[in-house]
């Protein structure tokens, strides 16, 4: 094999693994079902070539999705400003529901793979996580600083609720519709952090 033709098969490697993941990309962003025969036909590839590339759907995804959530500073610069810890949680709880709902195809694929696959669960992005941090950087000196249990505790409550799995229980279980469920989340999560912040008076 000469060097030229070597240089031309990584090209197309490389053109085809754009292909797929701009296909996934693409499918991500339609907010309907996601799955790898799917991305496939989008991307002009056969489903075997695509696991070829990527060893299940959770890697592609997660591939996909890079860059497209903000970091958590710039997700909450609407509210920068503010120094309340509430009004803070409750429009981090209603930004990450938002984006959700807006890829909620690839987000269910995610959580489908995690629950029958525990070991892939590291794949999951956890932008709640980054989210609840930064909203709650007014309670770092208070509630963080005198009782550091009940801040840890906070936080965890709070992935509980802004999260896919409860956007979907109120949507599927409950059946809400979407901006029913988002309110009824932002709602829940602001009478945690709103008690959390009276424990602190």
């Amino acid at each position: 094999m000469t060097a030229q033709t070597g240089v031309g098969r990584t090209n197309q490697k490389r053109r085809t693994r754009t292909a797929i993941v701009t296909a996934a990309r693409e499918l991500i962003g339609t907010g309907t079902e996601v799955t790898m025969p799917a991305i496939a036909r989008a991307a002009l590839v056969s489903e075997a070539t695509a696991y070829r590339y990527f060893p299940d759907l959770p890697s592609l995804i997660s591939e996909a999705l890079a860059g497209i959530w903000p970091p958590p500073a710039e997700a909450l610069a609407p509210v920068a400003a503010s120094a309340d810890p509430v009004e803070r949680t409750a429009f981090a709880c209603e930004f990450l529901l938002r984006g959700i709902l807006a890829r909620q195809g690839s987000v269910r694929a995610m959580i489908a793979a995690t629950i029958t696959r525990p070991q892939t669960v590291t794949t999951r992005p956890g932008i709640r996580f980054g989210l609840i941090d930064h909203a709650l950087l007014p309670l770092e000196d208070t509630l963080g600083a005198t009782d550091p249990d009940a801040f840890t505790q906070l936080k965890r409550d709070l992935a509980v609720v802004v999260s896919a799995e409860a956007l979907f229980t109120l949507t599927d279980l409950c059946g809400l519709d979407p901006d029913e469920a988002v309110s009824s989340a932002v709602r829940t999560a602001s009478t945690l952090t709103e008690a959390a912040v009276r424990a602190t008076a």
